[in-house]
């Protein structure tokens, strides 16, 4: 059975990125579809959708990285910061399949790609 999982690498420090919020949203019906935190592993727990949740659509994964930026002190939050929150859109176009929905991230860029 197919499902969705994600993790987050903080490329500037060059590790997992612990602690880091995300919202899944189904784009074609706006309902939240769950938040989760990143683990010490920088991924989550559990697949964020499987089973009979796992179905074809548009998703949006948002990751707060600006609250993980500024809680590590990397960026201190007393104006705009550059990178903040990250949306990532995609598409889910067979349910038997997994997708695997990464973020590489820094203060400053980031970089996604579908894995395994």
């Amino acid at each position: 059975m197919g499902r969705l999982t994600t993790h987050v690498l903080d490329i500037a420090a060059g590790r997992p990125a612990p602690g880091l919020r995300i919202r899944l949203t189904s784009l074609d019906t706006g309902a939240v579809l769950g938040e989760f935190t990143t683990n010490a592993d920088g991924r989550l727990d559990a697949p964020a959708l499987q089973g009979e949740d796992f179905k074809i659509g548009r998703y949006e994964l948002l990751f707060l990285a600006g609250d993980y930026f500024r809680r590590i002190g990397v960026i201190s939050g007393d104006g705009p910061d550059f990178i903040d929150e990250v949306p990532l859109r995609f598409g889910i176009k067979d349910v038997t399949q997994h997708y695997h929905v990464p973020l590489l991230v820094s203060p400053w860029a980031y970089s996604t790609y579908r894995g395994s």
